[in-house]
């Protein structure tokens, strides 16, 4: 009789922002992780060497059981559209030189890939390369519940594409069409964040939270930028940006990746001069937030009309940096034909590892379907025993800390639960970290949703960081509809929803300016800890919801339970769970 010996995909994201690792075993996911956890450096970029160590780990394994290797970029992808486009718009030597530089890392990994796996260059595995929107939409179709579904991705750009249109069939993705560079709704979304004085990487998620404080007054300014096309496709006015043109900074080999400004003065003359970081915000940056928000969402709609009438399919899989924009995901059953969404919680370029891999397991192995992603807890764990050794190296930083050791996880959550009701900031820390950029109840801090004041309080002196930032609220499932309008089950907070107007006044610390909540809904199945600690929180107040946010302070979310303790050392947070020990301030009584 012979045995099985399974095989094992390493899917990587490598030399742009979020750069990552997934493994896949036989079709099945067993891990799914972020370089920056580990090197402590948000969106953090270069080559995923910490993030494959730590996914093989997990599953158990050396490099040299590795299988085949999926590299989420296709240098070689749309080669006669790149051409034809050097052609006729004869772009800077300094865009050429950066595109040619990225393209000669991606194309040579081999040599970061056989030290990361700990072998020879010449005992290195198959590697694919993936084609970058091509895993997007494998990263989100492959992985979930549907067997037939129209497909999305819409981003920035990738291999020269920003937007793709696809059906997906049992396991099998057809592309139907793409929108090429340099058109983009993540380059117009990224242009106007960069105007109102956010320039990081990754900040476009700021405007959509301050988005809601304004009134779309320059929706019609706004729209200039766009032009909406048939069959759902678009085209930028390329007088208000320079990312098609000229060399814009970009800085993808390691650590924090950078992107210089990629709008053109023009955009100044239309909106006004630009806000420097530093500068205040006034009401007319708050206005053309909500009026951004506006026109991307007018944009998008406009997006997945033009699939369903290619498709007619009820069903949508979505993925792309765009796809984090939870404000119009919320809105996409209201305002299409499509009755059911799914979108992972790495829809960013950190789930193209994933998508790579299962691209490899499908496409070019014949593989079958046989996984459905239903959480996001695919991160390291860490045992009791590994956080009792952090504490104990921590033990004299407590002076004035009460540490207490329970029976289980389940007296954790029940005093918690009490100290949550009391006012108190708690940290959670349990189980696997999770995969994508949203804490989702084991690397969350944790508070009551009832107490309007706690928001400002977690801003001010948790996270240190602008007072516009809302939270989310986990919501245990059986509770969705008595809380929010028209919602449905979410566990990767990843869609915004109306909260119910009578229920405003009971949740006031996630219920955002505009009435709504980026909601997660929390399942026994799911996370059975956290469900644990909703509901023993309920029973003391009847309000089945807690304010979550994730555990970190300006910095990635925590891994190990010595960083988790170390930001609860240097916040104001009054207590941590650490699996069943609870370590609180003698002082914290109550919110300050």
């Amino acid at each position: 009789m012979t045995t099985h010996r399974p095989v094992h995909i390493l899917g990587i994201n490598a030399y742009h922002g979020d750069v990552s690792a997934a493994l896949v075993r036989d079709g099945i996911l067993i891990a799914a992780v972020e370089e920056e956890r580990f090197r402590r450096i948000k969106h953090c970029a270069g080559f995923p060497t910490l993030a494959i160590q730590s996914v093989l780990a997990q599953a158990g394994i050396r490099g040299a059981d590795v299988d085949h290797v999926a590299v989420s970029r296709d240098p070689r992808a749309h080669l006669l559209r790149k051409a034809a486009y050097l052609l006729t718009r004869r772009p800077s030597m300094a865009l050429v030189r950066d595109r040619l530089r990225n393209r000669g890392r991606i194309g040579d990994v081999r040599g970061p890939l056989a030290a990361a796996l700990t072998v020879g260059d010449r005992a290195l595995p198959p590697i694919h390369q993936v084609e970058h929107h091509a895993a997007h939409l494998a990263s989100t179709f492959f992985v979930s519940p549907f067997r037939d579904a129209a497909c999305c991705a819409i981003d920035g750009f990738g291999d020269f594409v920003s937007t793709s249109f696809a059906l997906g069939s049992d396991a099998r993705i057809d592309i139907l069409d793409h929108v090429f560079f340099p058109h983009s709704l993540g380059i117009l979304y990224t242009a106007v964040t960069q105007h109102l004085g956010f320039p990081a990487f990754g900040d476009e998620f700021k405007v959509m939270g301050l988005a809601p404080y304004g009134q779309p007054t320059m929706v019609a300014e706004l729209r200039q930028l766009v032009r909406l096309t048939g069959a759902g496709k678009f085209e930028l006015d390329l007088r208000y940006f320079r990312h098609w043109s000229d060399g814009v900074a970009m800085e993808w080999e390691d650590g924090y990746p950078t992107l210089g400004p990629v709008y053109s003065p023009a955009l100044d003359g239309l909106l006004g001069p630009a806000r420097a970081p530093s500068e205040p915000l006034t009401t007319r940056h708050d206005d053309i937030a909500r009026s951004l928000q506006a026109v991307y969402e007018e944009c998008a709609m406009h997006v997945l009309l033009g699939l369903w009438e290619r498709t007619k399919n009820p069903r949508l899989c979505l993925a792309g940096g765009c796809a984090m924009n939870s404000v119009a995901n919320g809105k996409i059953r209201a305002q299409t034909p499509f009755q059911e969404v799914y979108i992972q919680p790495a829809s960013g370029d950190n789930g193209t590892a994933l998508g790579a891999a299962y691209d490899v397991w499908h496409r070019a192995l014949g593989g079958g379907r046989g996984f459905e992603m239903t959480h996001a807890y695919w991160g390291p764990g860490h045992s009791a025993a590994a956080i009792a050794d952090a504490v104990a190296a921590r033990i004299h930083d407590t002076d004035g800390f009460v540490v207490e050791r329970l029976a289980s996880v389940d007296d954790a959550a029940a005093l918690a639960a009490r100290l949550i009701a009391d006012g108190l900031i708690v940290g959670w820390y349990q189980g696997r970290m999770e995969w994508g950029a949203r804490a989702l109840g084991d690397r969350s801090i944790v508070a009551d949703p009832r107490r309007v004041d706690i928001r400002n309080v977690i801003n001010a002196k948790i996270k240190f960081r602008e007072k516009f930032r809302p939270f989310a609220p986990s919501v245990a499932v059986e509770a969705l509809d008595q809380y929010f309008v028209g919602a449905v089950p979410d566990p990767f907070m990843i869609q915004v929803y109306p909260v119910r107007e009578e229920m405003r006044a009971v949740v006031p610390a996630v219920t955002h300016v505009d009435g709504s909540g980026r909601l997660q809904t929390v399942s026994a199945a799911s996370n059975p800890a956290y469900y644990r600690l909703i509901k023993e929180f309920e029973a003391l107040t009847g309000v089945p919801i807690v304010l979550n946010t994730s555990f970190n302070e300006n910095e990635p979310i925590v891994d190990t339970p010595a960083q988790a303790l170390d930001c609860f050392l240097r916040t104001a947070m009054d207590a941590i769970v650490l699996g069943s020990v609870v370590i609180r301030r003698v002082s914290a009584t109550s919110v300050t």
